[in-house]
């Protein structure tokens, strides 16, 4: 499945951030969003998986396929690893959850409720939700956060081998994973100002 994006303009709170970018996301390659605080790399990805709508432009082969991991690890903190894992598994239609425990070194804390475990922890189990929902594409938002040199290279471990698997992944992040990938500078489609047409109209 190829993610194409045509054009596409996007506001942050009312705010044009991004207008006029476009990329094909092909089966098993990665692109890793860059840009400077602020631009609009997160508005960009939340609206590639349909968070909110863009200004203008087209987004194609989105629907169903994508899995955004963002800034929250998108755990329930009463339930153990095994039951947050077991939820998303029956929420995207899919059952088994060994592999993203052993992906992400969950075994031992299979049993441990997630809200006693520690940032980087919860980091780890949020991200191996992406190995059962099944989709192709990963849209992901520094998703290395909160996490030691030997988990970062658990999570690019994982993104290799979705990518070996046919599918594909949509990184924002400042580190270098190591990863083959492509790089989107998102620095050139920085959206101009708007015109000051009505000082006073703007705060009503």
């Amino acid at each position: 499945m190829t993610l194409t994006v045509t054009d596409l303009s996007i506001a942050r709170g009312g705010i044009p951030v991004l207008q006029g970018l476009g990329f094909d996301l092909r089966p098993g390659t990665a692109l890793v969003v860059r840009g400077p605080n602020g631009i609009g790399k997160t508005t960009l990805l939340r609206t590639l998986a349909g968070l909110q709508p863009p200004l203008s432009g087209h987004i194609t082969g989105a629907e169903d396929t994508i899995a955004y991991a963002g800034h929250s690890d998108g755990i329930k903190p009463t339930l153990t690893v095994t039951e947050n894992l077991t939820f998303w598994a029956s929420v995207f239609g899919t059952a088994e959850i060994r592999p993203a425990l052993e992906a992400f070194e969950l075994n031992d804390l299979a049993t441990r409720h997630a809200g006693n475990l520690s940032a980087g922890q919860k980091r780890r189990l949020g991200l191996s939700r992406l190995l059962v929902t099944g989709r192709p594409i990963w849209v992901l938002d520094e998703p290395t956060v909160s996490l030691d040199v030997s988990a970062v290279a658990m999570f690019a471990t994982a993104v290799r081998a979705h990518l070996s698997q046919g599918g594909c992944a949509l990184i924002a992040t400042h580190i270098d994973l190591g990863l083959d990938a492509a790089v989107l500078d998102v620095g050139p489609f920085r959206a101009k100002p708007r015109p000051v047409t009505d000082f006073d109209g703007d705060f009503l």
